[in-house]
């Protein structure tokens, strides 16, 4: 028996364009198999139905089409940021953060149809293959993974096309050229990637950008919001309480329109290659600054700087495709427990591209004015105990010092 004839029904992660539909039905004669396809709603903007009237197309049976924006926000988005997650400083990760949601429910969805294989689009040089198959193989060790890009021969656009051609899959028109570069999208974030692009010495053209207007092109004056935060998750804008996707919907629709959340970097992919790529992530640029500035107040000196520190680390495992991965839920744990006193409102001002704390409050805070004051504290400080304080931090350095004094090593 191939390995061909060992798949019976295979659930394919289905976006209803081009390179997806042509994986469906490449499956459907490579692997002489039933095709589920599962489309996830997560806020990238595009109606879905016209994937599933796409598959209903290619004869499929199961069509899975799910709103997935709330437990993307909730479960995925929320969680990455109590941790204050950037990758390699600038990055929020949004594709990232997305990709173990689709494994999870694709492999939900293996189970309860009975499939005995997954599939996804995702080419053999990028880092979404592996986020995918991490994911699957976190969830069900046994499972059966196909990547068309790294099997068949269709490695051009033309072959792509004609494949298309010859198999009756619409193409429209804008499709038969070269696309300028490639987009993908969630509620958190899009990215741009390829094409003209691809040399990091050149700036982006306007076009790329879809989710901001220009900074330049912002209000001139600035918008003033508030924040409020339960538990180091953001609950209301403005007093108004909201549900987690709705929240972050109208923190993009806020940073669009004061031009915030515009990235242009060269990041280090996971396969071992540089990338550039442009991101906008409006709303999340909000949320992270803000969420800093709540912990500002709230979070221990230590168990602040022990997140800060373990940030990196964090950030490195989700961008790789280790989401459920148990290193990652420990380090979960701990920042969730950090972010139990880390509860009150914060007020934000926007402005042309710029996001800034102009204030904040919380029932938790730890910041004392009758301490830090430069009035009379009224004996809540002793400023000679900084004497003893000093005196102790400073003898390894003048013991050190002595030695080096006499020409000793450092």
């Amino acid at each position: 028996m191939t390995a061909h004839q060992d798949v019976k029904k295979v659930v394919l992660a289905y976006s209803g364009g081009l390179d997806t539909s042509v994986i469906l039905r490449w499956l459907q004669k490579t692997y002489n198999c039933e095709v589920v396809t599962f489309t996830a709603d997560l806020g990238q903007g595009e109606e879905l139905e016209p994937a599933r009237k796409k598959a209903e197309m290619f004869g499929v049976k199961e069509i899975f089409v799910e709103d997935l924006r709330e437990t993307f926000v909730k479960d995925y988005v929320f969680p990455m940021f109590r941790a204050n997650t950037v990758y390699e400083g600038q990055y929020l990760l949004g594709t990232s953060i997305a990709r173990p949601l689709i494994a999870q429910r694709q492999i939900e969805i293996a189970e309860a149809v009975g499939a005995d294989a997954v599939a996804h689009g995702a080419t053999g040089k990028g880092n979404d293959q592996v986020r995918f198959e991490l994911g699957y193989y976190a969830l069900k060790p046994d499972v059966k993974v196909i990547s068309p890009w790294r099997e068949w021969d269709l490695t051009s656009r033309t072959k792509l096309l004609s494949f298309a051609e010859e198999n009756q899959i619409p193409v429209t028109k804008d499709k038969r050229g070269e696309a300028p570069f490639s987009v993908d999208a969630n509620l958190l974030h899009s990215s741009s990637e390829g094409k003209l692009l691809e040399d990091p010495a050149v700036a982006p053209d306007e076009i790329v950008f879809q989710r901001t207007i220009s900074p330049e092109a912002a209000p001139d004056k600035p918008t003033e919001i508030t924040i409020d935060f339960v538990h180091g998750d953001a609950t209301a804008i403005n007093g108004v309480e909201m549900t987690p996707a709705t929240i972050l919907t109208r923190l993009n629709e806020l940073g669009r329109d004061n031009g915030i959340g515009r990235l242009d970097i060269v990041e280090n992919r996971f396969v071992g290659m540089k990338s550039r790529g442009i991101y906008e992530t409006p709303g999340g640029t909000i949320l992270l600054a803000a969420h800093r500035a709540i912990e500002s107040i709230t979070l221990d000196r230590e168990a602040a700087h022990l997140k800060d520190s373990i940030m990196p680390r964090y950030a490195e495992l989700i961008y790789n495709g280790f989401w459920f991965s148990p290193e990652r839920r420990m380090l979960q744990a701990l920042i969730d427990t950090s972010q139990h006193s880390v509860t009150g409102r914060v007020r934000m001002k926007l402005y042309k591209g710029n996001v800034v704390c102009v204030g904040r409050e919380s029932p938790n805070s730890l910041y004392d004015a009758r301490v830090v004051t430069f009035e009379d504290d009224e004996g809540a400080y002793n400023q000679q105990d900084a004497l003893g304080f000093i005196k102790l931090n400073a003898l390894r350095l003048r013991l050190g010092g002595q030695i080096g004094r006499r020409g000793g090593a450092l």
